[in-house]
């Protein structure tokens, strides 16, 4: 099976309006800037979007909330966008505010075929409405469901063509739990190598998860703010 793709637009070229996908990184830092750019241009609506972050107004998810190509996000940090913060109010765009913590385990699960679990964090406030609640040793916990997705789009450092993936430092954030729990998992990289040319100890995500790969280019690799002094 040839997992490797010519580019961006080809690999994104058969998501649908109407689909649930996952985006790795966490705000800017390693985020699949090559495959956001080509679901822009590709014009599909109406997503459902699960990310750390919304980006910011001019990059990242930012790009298709300008386009209102996002029908609904999930996300735990959204503080950097105020077009989203203008969707949100105006009502044109669903919300699911999700502990940070939560949403990271709830995509782990995905990935390990566990279907739910039970966290303390959210109880007693509005994250806790509609969700069955347990009591544990004297504590209460709320249940939560696995996230699935029907693609997962995630951007790594380097990647050979079987799809083993390397991420470098704080890069791999929810990336490598999202390559796991999508029907789907697209994967652009820095460096794409011939198989062999990573050693197997480096390999954060195994090919087997990846089905397919691009090269990508021309990475901003923006940072939300920068600040130099306090």
């Amino acid at each position: 099976m040839n997992k490797v793709f010519a580019n961006a637009d080809e690999a994104v070229k058969d998501i649908q309006d109407g689909a649930t996908i996952m985006l790795g990184g966490f705000g800017l830092s390693g985020i699949p800037e090559n495959s956001i750019a080509a679901l822009v241009r590709s014009g599909v609506k109406n997503l459902t979007c699960i990310s750390n972050n919304a980006g910011v107004d001019d990059f990242g998810l930012g790009l298709m909330l300008k386009t209102r190509q996002i029908k609904k996000m999930m996300s735990s940090y959204v503080g950097e966008n105020a077009e989203f913060e203008r969707q949100l109010l105006q009502g044109e765009l669903e919300v699911d505010l999700i502990p940070q913590g939560t949403l990271a385990t709830r995509i782990q699960m995905a990935g390990m075929g566990i279907p739910a679990f039970f966290t303390p964090a959210g109880y007693g406030t509005e994250v806790a409405a509609g969700k069955e609640v347990r009591e544990f040793n004297g504590k209460m916990y709320l249940m939560e469901h696995a996230l699935h997705a029907s693609f997962s789009i995630v951007k790594a450092w380097k990647g050979d063509t079987l799809g083993n993936l390397v991420f470098r430092k704080t890069t791999r954030n929810f990336s490598t739990s999202m390559a796991k729990a999508g029907d789907i998992t697209i994967a652009e990289v820095e460096h794409l190598v011939q198989p062999g040319e990573i050693d197997p100890d480096d390999v954060h995500v195994a090919g087997i998860y990846v089905h397919r790969i691009f090269q990508g280019k021309d990475y901003v690799k923006r940072i939300e703010r920068r600040t130099v002094k306090l």
